[in-house]
């Protein structure tokens, strides 16, 4: 496995979360994750302004292999989606932590942020 980024948050279900200056977070997908994928070809990125509680479906991959849910890591709302992503699915494979990133979100309720796992604890789960 590839080495994590210390300054992320993660899921059980396989996404991350990197908080923002401002407070908002972005969220993506492991590279463990888009690893057991395989090649992405299609995103269905969650409707910007909507409202997601925390573990809710948001967002859909499909690869060659299978089709995927991304789940809400925490509560809040959708304020920007990775626009790259429509015409360049394949970003998630090749920088799951960088210009693969699915969506922007406002959380509702940061203290959610604390139920999730440090990358160490990350790597033991996988």
């Amino acid at each position: 496995m590839k080495q994590l980024p210390p300054d992320l948050k993660y899921t059980k279900t396989h996404e991350w979360v990197k908080t923002q200056p401002d407070g908002t977070v972005l969220v993506g997908i492991t590279d463990h994750a888009q690893g057991l994928l395989g090649d992405m070809v299609f995103v269905e990125l969650p409707q910007v302004d909507r409202e997601f509680k925390q573990e809710n479906e948001m967002a859909v991959l499909e690869s060659v292999k299978a089709a995927a849910d991304v789940y809400c890591p925490i509560s809040g709302k959708i304020i920007e989606t990775n626009p790259k992503l429509q015409n360049q699915p394949e970003l998630i494979n090749q920088d799951p932590y960088g210009e693969g990133w699915i969506c922007k979100l406002k959380p509702s309720n940061e203290s959610e942020l604390n139920n999730l796992l440090s990358a160490q604890e990350y790597e033991k789960e996988t």
